[in-house]
């Protein structure tokens, strides 16, 4: 990726997270199908994941699919658990070649079989890889999150593992499912929306936000 003006290396984001936005709109626009924007997306993602290894990005977090998106129509979910599929595939052993670890945040469990097949199989064969990770945020929202973590506190508390004092923003980070990565320095949305959507609201407290 070439870039137009001088970037100051040193001041590079450890970690970025987008919310991908705007493609079915994209797509009505042109006269298209919806699935024809989600199609064109897949490039997006591509120059994206490639632009930000470049530029020395450790984390990229992506929010494909969140938890509302299942409201859409079935034609259209299935359509787009096919593309995540097929993308996962063919992607892999780039993802290898350019040294990206592909992670997966969300409730996966909802995920269809062979969607979870290929993005764990896909997860398994890049975790030695250490150039950037790539976050997958799927069947994911912030409020779901944050639900399953306060639950799993509740739960250890009544066990007795840990006293009511021992509570900060440290232990609460440690319940999240991004507990083992830095909080974003920067969060963009396409599309034009200014809106976070249900997405990463502890872990955006202190983020850049780039519309």
């Amino acid at each position: 990726m070439e870039s137009k003006s001088p970037l100051n290396k040193e001041n590079i984001p450890e970690h970025i997270a987008i919310i991908m936005d705007g493609n079915g709109r994209w797509a009505k626009e042109q006269g298209k199908h919806r699935l024809f924007g989600h199609k064109n997306g897949v490039t997006a993602v591509k120059s994206a994941v490639e632009g930000a290894a470049e530029l020395g990005v450790k984390n990229l977090t992506l929010y494909a699919f969140s938890t509302e998106n299942w409201n859409r129509p079935k034609r259209e979910i299935n359509a787009l658990m096919q593309l995540l599929v097929n993308s996962i595939n063919n992607e892999t052993k780039t993802l290898n070649k350019n040294g990206i670890r592909l992670m997966a945040i969300g409730e996966l469990s909802s995920l269809p079989s062979s969607c979870l097949s290929s993005l764990n199989k896909a997860i398994k064969l890049t975790e030695k890889n250490t150039r950037m990770n790539l976050i997958l945020a799927l069947s994911y929202s912030s409020r779901w999150e944050l639900v399953t973590a306060v639950k799993q506190m509740v739960k250890e508390a009544l066990e007795g593992k840990f006293k009511l004092d021992e509570i900060n923003e440290d232990f609460i980070q440690s319940y999240l499912t991004t507990a083992n990565l830095p909080n974003p320095e920067l969060l963009i949305r396409t599309s034009g929306e200014m809106r976070i959507s249900n997405f990463l609201l502890w872990q955006i407290a202190y983020s850049e936000l780039y519309f």
